[in-house]
């Protein structure tokens, strides 16, 4: 595949686009004591989150986080033992993975809620033989 200067000065332009509005990584580390990693911005923001929220790090051990580092451009953190890094502007538009990622853990989610109309529906399903069969389709 070959790139074409347009499509260069395309990809550099959007590139600086993102480095203007999104602030960049300037550390990042594990906190054992609360079990999250925590990335301080230039903005001086600090983000912390469970890995077990994130894409790739889901069943990571404290010491595959501990050796984190920030990419060149300071919108990733790469973790080398898990090989699985966290884009900085996608992690404060609130995604912690690939959309398909993200819909699964809503749907856990979702399926482990209790509510009295829940309860209420599984019990009439209940008398009736369970969860209705889905109807084939021919």
């Amino acid at each position: 595949m070959t790139i074409t200067d347009t499509a260069f000065e395309d990809a550099n332009l959007r590139g600086t686009a993102t480095l203007a509005a999104f602030p960049a990584a300037v550390a990042v580390r594990y906190d054992r004591r609360i079990a999250r990693v925590v990335i301080t911005l230039a903005s001086g923001v600090q983000i912390a989150f469970a890995p077990r929220d994130a894409q790739g790090l889901e069943h990571a051990h404290p010491a595959d986080l501990a050796d984190a580092c920030i990419s060149p451009s300071g919108l990733g953190v790469h973790f080398p033992k898990l090989d699985a890094d966290i884009y900085i502007p996608a992690l404060l538009e609130g995604l912690l993975g690939t959309k398909q990622w993200m819909a699964a853990r809503m749907g856990q989610r979702g399926g482990k809620a209790t509510t009295p109309a829940k309860a209420a529906a599984a019990r009439e399903n209940g008398k009736r033989g369970g969860r209705p069969r889905k109807k084939a389709v021919a």
